[in-house]
């Protein structure tokens, strides 16, 4: 989703519907192996937890789309709030 919504910011000059239409069909791409590892992992993994694992995932390919595609920085701040992310992981899924 990460390509889908963020890619083409380095594509300004395109017209907006053209770039709606090639995020859908991304999306679409990447919807097409999310339900499924949903549907394999629910069992395994409860739904609270299956989201969780989705948002680190993505926070982490994230990060390495903005440094490496977007040319932007790390900075302190971000580094804070993802450690402070990897303890909400922990919280969830720790068997209390």
């Amino acid at each position: 989703m990460t390509f889908a919504w963020y890619g083409h910011l380095k594509f300004k000059e395109v017209s907006l519907w053209k770039v709606i239409l090639v995020s859908w069909g991304i999306a679409f791409l990447e919807y097409c192996f999310q339900v499924p590892a949903n549907r394999i992992g629910y069992g395994q993994f409860n739904a609270t937890e299956l989201k969780v694992i989705q948002e680190v995932i993505t926070l982490v390919v994230f990060l390495c789309f903005a440094v490496f595609y977007l040319k932007e920085e790390i900075r302190w701040n971000y580094i804070v709030g993802f450690v402070l992310i990897v303890l909400a992981v922990f919280f969830v899924f720790k068997k209390w």
